[in-house]
Order: C-alpha cells, then structure tokens, then sequence
C-alpha cells in the first residue's frame, strides 16, 4: 500500500507515547518513503533524506508562518520569533540573527566565558561533593551566555535564567506540569527582558560596531523599518539565550559517551588544536536524540517522488531517522568521533537542529555556537578526574527532549581548572558579539 493511499490515523498520542522512534519505525515500514498520517487532526506527510532537506526547505514549497502549534510558541520559540517568519520578514530578522550568531570573533569571545565560567564551577568541585552535570552546564551556560549577550545578572537571577530556559525547553512537547512550568517560565523572563528592551533604548542608540546582542535586538528595524516592540525583542533576546542554554542537553549527553567509552578521553586530553573535540561534538550531535523532527505548512498543493500534497498539509522532516539512516552513515549506532576527524560535516549531512542554507533558510543560526561550545565543555570534561557512581544512566527515548535520567551525575577526585591556559584565571573578556 502507497503513502498516498494508506489510511489516515491520527498519530498524536502515539508521538506522546513512542517519542523519538515513532517516525523512525514507521519510516522503517516504508522503506524510507514518505509517510502519511494526522497529527492533532491535520494532515501530515513526514519525508526523509537529502533530497527531501532541499525540498522541505524551499520557501516555494514550505512555510512557517503559523505552522508552529500554538503550545510550542509559548514555550519554545514565543509569539512572534524569526520561527515563525516567511519571505523577507524572515530573511530580515534572520539577518540579525546571522551577524550576532556566526561571528568568528563573537563565537571565541562565548568560549572564553564557557572557559573561565567552568573554571569557577570547577573550585567549588573539590571536596569530592557529587556534581549534577546538567544542571551545572545549564547554569555555566546561562551565566557566559548572557554576560556575552549583555544581560547582566546576578547569581540568583542567573540560576532563574537557567532553571527558566531548561523548563521552556524540558516543557515544549508535553502535556501537564512540565508545559505549564515551561509556559510560567517564558512568561517571568520575557516580562524581564521586556524591560531591560526599554531601558537599554532609554540610554540611546550606539554605534554599529560597539553594540551587543541586547542592543543589537533593541535597535533592530524589520522589514517593515520598525523597532520591535519591547515583547518580540525579548522573545529574540530568548532565542539567543535559551538554545545556548540547551547546549546542557548535548553536555550530559558527553558526559553519557565519556564514561560509556572511556578511551575517548584520550585523544580529547593530548590534542592541542581543538579538531578532535570539535569531530567528538559532531558525533554527540549525531548519536544522541536532540530534536525528532521539524515541521511546516505546505504553501501550495505540490508533489514529492510521486506523492501528492495538498496545500496546508503539515511536512516533517524526520531528523532523529536521519542521522541515523543505514543507508547514510555506516554503522549508525557506533559511536564514532571518527567519522568527522579532519573535516566539517556538509550541509545537509549532519542535521541534529535542522538543515538547509543558514544564510538563506531556516536552519538555525546558532549551530556554530553548539559546536564550538560544546568543544569547550567536552575539552575540559575530559581534562577532569572524576568517578561516576551507581546511577540511572537511562536515555528514554519516549520523552521528548530527553537525556540521561539522572543528568550524569561525578564526583571529583581532582579539581582544576582547564590546564595549559592562563587566560581562564583571568575576569571575562568583553563581549564582542556585535551585529556588523
């Protein structure tokens, strides 16, 4: 039986129950062709593939606006982000996006914070207290993310910003308390960043090239020549904050793979020019569920390989299959840092956030950022003694975003901090994200 005449049943619940593996099986069922089914009661179509990232990412074929369940928008991505953009209001905002989140320099200044933060982190590790991984990389995060930004925070509002942005991204695919907590969380920081939004307009328009990221959203115009209102510009402020934030996800998911294959230490520890830590982060990226699948809206009736598509049907593009596709990657369940040792993965190869042209499509523009974060915070992992105790070291594949259950729990056996580098002994350096 075709997708295209297979009966439509809803597959809500079963997405809530099977999480991760609902679309992998079922593609499995179709040999990777595309698969028809109803989510919350709309038509869908999931596709999988190189071709399919093409084709899901043309502008012509798919769009954003208003694709995003009302649910996910007032946890994940809030109302009125860059998500939720098309055509020139998209590629506009998503400029400002591009200028602040794939700036070389701007990128090694938020290393440097990540650096110096987990250095601090580290002194307070020495009496062999046990050390929740997640939670401390969320708060490390959290901390050089918005010094990097220029939000300036105390150590109890840093601690909110991090518990607040793990609970919009915990919330954003569930029904019950962990929502709801997600929804309260949203709301508290965007009240806050709102007004930081106003103040910092307040004190005056700076030049182009000594602004930072909260400045860079406070005076951004669209393309309609605008300023954002205090809310959208708070809503961008997050979606620079929070996913930096989200990075704790792939930090314990390091920590799962450094203690499940310990020789991987190694490598990580005698290197000096930081290739192999970036190659240990793209497999992390690759082995580790993160995102399932992304989604949008068909902007017209179309076809794809034979298949018809009516307009307003909802396309996935599966991401989870993908990356773990026999037929793309060898051995798609080997944990293999070697598949990316000397080279930068392409484009469309590895899409654990997504994928497509970032200067022209959706594809996230913080991906840089992941990566070279999360180099960092693998390099140093790997530099620390620690042991891991008896643990639930389980990852639940039905639990959407998940991670280990017990968010990888150590206990230092020797504390210091990153070696070799005098400069994380240092105050932080200035942020230098500017928009240009």
């Amino acid at each position: 039986m075709t997708a295209a005449s297979a009966p439509w049943t809803d597959s809500t619940l079963s997405l809530l129950a099977r999480g991760y593996a609902w679309l992998p099986d079922r593609m499995r069922a179709t040999h990777g062709g595309p698969v028809r089914t109803r989510l919350l009661g709309r038509p869908a179509i999931a596709l999988r593939g190189p071709e399919a990232i093409g084709f899901f990412y043309d502008e012509r074929h798919i769009e954003r606006t208003s694709a995003l369940p009302e649910p996910v928008l007032d946890t994940l991505f809030g109302q009125g982000a860059v998500h939720t953009l098309d055509g020139d209001a998209h590629r506009v905002r998503k400029a400002m996006f591009l200028a602040l989140l794939k700036d070389g320099a701007g990128i090694a200044a938020l290393t440097e914070h990540v650096a110096l933060q987990w250095s601090k982190a580290v002194t307070g590790w020495s009496d062999g207290r046990k050390v929740v991984l997640f939670d401390e990389a969320a708060l490390i995060l959290a901390r050089s993310v918005c010094e990097w930004t220029g939000v300036r925070l105390s150590d109890e509002q840093s601690r909110q910003m991090a518990e607040d942005c793990t609970a919009m991204v915990d919330g954003f695919a569930t029904p019950g308390p962990r929502h709801w907590r997600a929804r309260t969380a949203r709301y508290r920081q965007e009240e806050a960043l709102a007004e930081l939004v106003r103040v910092t307009r307040e004190g005056g328009e700076l030049g182009s090239d000594s602004g930072t990221a909260l400045e860079a959203v406070a005076w951004h115009r669209d393309s309609d020549g605008r300023l954002l209102d205090p809310h959208t510009g708070a809503v961008e402020l997050l979606n620079i904050i929070r996913p930096t934030v989200a990075i704790a996800w792939f930090a314990a998911f390091a920590g799962h793979a450094l203690h499940r294959w310990p020789a991987q230490r190694e490598p990580l520890r005698a290197e000096h020019d930081g290739q192999y830590a970036r190659a240990f982060a793209h497999e992390v990226r690759r082995f580790y569920p993160f995102a399932p699948f992304v989604g949008g809206l068909a902007a017209a009736d179309l076809t794809w390989q034979g298949e018809t598509i009516a307009k307003d049907t909802l396309v996935l593009l599966d991401l989870y299959g993908h990356n773990h596709d026999p037929g793309l990657w060898d051995s798609p369940y080997r944990f293999d840092p070697q598949r990316f040792a000397g080279r930068e993965p392409g484009a469309d190869e590895l899409i654990p956030q997504g994928g497509g042209d970032p200067a022209r499509g959706h594809r996230c523009p913080g991906e840089d950022i992941t990566v070279a974060v999360l180099a960092t915070l693998v390099t140093q992992l790997a530099a620390l003694d620690y042991d891991v105790p008896e643990q639930d070291l389980t990852i639940p594949l039905s639990k959407i975003p998940t991670r280990p259950c017990s968010g990888l729990v150590f206990t230092t056996t020797q504390a210091a901090p990153w070696p070799g580098d005098a400069r994380h002994q240092q105050e932080p350096v200035a942020p230098t994200n500017r928009a240009r």
